[in-house]
């Protein structure tokens, strides 16, 4: 398994634990892993609606897949530093690859497959040319395509 380093990051938000996202044995419950990596992916893609005003208004992303390799546990309090970059560009997908940290320390590392998809034919588009440049221009490590 591929420990993923803060370096490989460009883009980063921070999210605290709360409370209410722990289970009964005490340490955050591991579907929130999913929507705190959402939110990263929110984030990371929200720059292109300024660029693209009809960008998740007639098109835009749909998740295919997702999983999640755990780390370490998570408690309550905690800060999360969540990277989101995209690792790899398909031709109408692209994977985008979180890693989550506490202090430093990998936590969790997540992989999601999202389709470039037009909500108006409800089909699968090819990745504009555009988009690729964007994405391409804010990671630190070049997307495999």
């Amino acid at each position: 398994m591929n420990i993923p380093a803060r370096e490989e990051f460009s883009q980063f938000i921070r999210l605290a634990v709360r409370w209410g996202d722990c289970d009964a044995l005490g340490h955050v419950n591991n579907a929130k892993f999913f929507t705190y990596s959402e939110s990263s992916r929110m984030a990371y893609f929200e720059a292109l609606t300024l660029e693209d005003p009809r960008f998740f208004k007639d098109y835009g992303l749909i998740v295919a897949s997702t999983s999640c390799d755990f780390l370490a546990q998570l408690h309550y309090p905690a800060e999360l530093d969540i990277g989101m970059r995209i690792e790899k560009l398909g031709r109408s997908s692209m994977t985008a690859r979180t890693g989550m940290f506490v202090e430093g320390q990998a936590i969790a590392r997540l992989s999601t497959v999202i389709v470039w998809f037009d909500y108006q034919q409800q089909k699968a588009q090819l990745i504009p040319d555009y988009a690729r440049r964007w994405v391409r221009a804010r990671e630190v490590v070049a997307p495999l395509e």
